[in-house]
């Protein structure tokens, strides 16, 4: 949940910096862009301009000189709202990328300085510096593992909530940085300058998202500077009718009546609009690089996805247990969590957790000079040795299956099945063997968010 501090829409720092940016912006180079807006300058200078020249010469033709200048006012403001809208929008993309930034120089390097291990910001790496990453410990940059093998949450870049395996010598030796070590120790080469990395790139999409007309767009603004050109025609035939009835209209009142006639309020939050959808967006973590997305994401009815972790939590929970036939169902589920104490990993506590929903719990269980096998990404799996020699293990299929095999054990068919048909299903299967004896599958899921459904709507 966000802080009050982030939730707010006018937080203090961009709002001070917004207003400095709605002067800025009055920049004619700046305004031409918006045609209607630069229209409103104009008159606004016009008004400026006259309402000092009647109040140095004296002539009471245009008005007071209150009411001129509170005209003056009134379209000043109009302008600095519109600059204003605008500035909120690109000021609140901005704080998107410097949070990005931030998070990308907090995270902590152990840099490897001739034998000795020092602790620096990842900003400070350079192509060819070498640090340690231990099981636990967010990967500071992009590199290539030159010593060891790891298992690798990728989810926060890639969406896959399956771990992968990233060892050194291999072509499956790069990491990215923002990713996060799950087990063993891995040493990492450098390979990318200051500036260059993933994180870096994901940081210059999201300021680089700041302005680019949709079509749309285009076609409204063509069609707001037309209505403008008709409504210029309309106030400039006023006058000819004016001084036929012998009526004083002021320039004032003309500039006024301009003002309200022309889609001021439309034009001037029509750029607005297109970065609030950027930003909008970028806060569902969703980078787009233009409006032309965000307008198109409008008509889009059906919904192809390349990456399940787009629309999942990113860590695959257990869901199921399945005892082989012959093997009581307790007995199991308490063979699972005694495999399942020594993993750290979300998978190993998520089964922890469901062997409590079914009536188990960790300290029911017998664990006295038992040996706990941690879970590796070189052997693939974890488990126990009792104090009584029991050997029970935990992991992927294949590993199991060699262990039991390797031990002279028939491979099950019934497993066989369980495991192609959890797969079908998107599942990931985690077979548990005692004294190399296959015992059952654990089927993992990776759980679908809350609130998907309105996130794409």
């Amino acid at each position: 949940m966000r802080n009050n501090k982030t939730a707010s829409l006018f937080p203090k720092e961009l709002v001070i910096e917004s207003l400095k940016q709605s002067f800025v912006k009055l920049n004619p180079r700046m305004m031409f862009r918006n045609p209607i807006m630069f229209i409103v300058e104009v008159v606004t200078f016009v008004m400026l301009f006259v309402t000092i020249w009647a109040a140095t010469t004296g002539d009471t033709t245009q008005g007071s000189f209150g009411y001129n200048i509170l005209v003056f006012i009134v379209l000043f403001a109009t302008l600095l709202f519109a600059n204003f809208a605008e500035a909120i929008a690109e000021a609140r993309g901005k704080a998107q990328a410097d949070s990005l930034r931030k998070t990308r120089e907090e995270t902590p390097a152990k840099l490897c300085v001739g034998n000795k291990i020092e602790t620096v910001s990842s900003s400070q790496l350079k192509k060819g510096d070498i640090f340690i990453c231990e099981a636990g410990d967010t990967i500071p940059s992009d590199g290539e593992i030159i010593e060891g093998l790891a298992s690798i949450d990728e989810s926060a870049i890639t969406g896959e909530s399956a771990p992968v395996i990233r060892e050194a010598g291999g072509d499956k030796s790069s990491v990215t940085g923002g990713t996060k070590v799950l087990s063993d120790q891995i040493k990492v080469k450098v390979t990318t300058e200051p500036g260059e990395s993933f994180l870096d790139k994901m940081i210059a999409l999201v300021e680089g998202a700041s302005r680019q007309k949709t079509p749309n767009e285009i076609a409204l603004t063509i069609l707001l500077a037309g209505f403008t050109l008709v409504f210029v025609v309309v106030c400039g035939t006023l006058k000819p009718f004016a001084d036929y009835s012998n009526t004083t209209i002021t320039i004032a009142a003309f500039i006024s009546l301009f003002v309200c006639l022309i889609p001021t309020t439309i034009g001037g939050l029509l750029s607005a609009i297109g970065i609030a959808g950027m930003d909008r967006a970028l806060s569902a973590n969703v980078i787009t690089k233009s409006g032309k997305a965000v307008e198109t994401a409008g008509d889009i009815d059906t919904l192809l996805l390349d990456k399940t972790g787009t629309i999942t939590i990113g860590n695959r929970k257990a869901t199921q247990f399945y005892p082989v036939s012959g093997i009581d169902e307790h007995s199991f589920v308490q063979a699972c969590l005694l495999s399942s104490l020594s993993d750290d990993t979300p998978e190993g506590k998520s089964i922890v957790e469901l062997g409590r929903e079914k009536g188990v719990r960790v300290h029911d269980l017998n664990t006295s000079g038992s040996k706990m096998i941690k879970f590796t990404a070189e052997t693939k799996c974890s488990g126990v040795d009792l104090a009584n020699g029991t050997r029970i293990r935990k992991g992927a299929f294949d590993a199991i299956r060699k262990m039991s095999e390797a031990a002279g054990n028939k491979y099950p068919k019934e497993v066989a099945d369980l495991v192609q048909k959890i797969t079908s299903n998107g599942g990931t299967p985690l077979v548990v063997s005692q004294d190399d004896f296959i015992i059952g599958v654990i089927e993992l899921q990776d759980i679908i968010k809350p609130g998907i459904q309105e996130r794409f709507e």
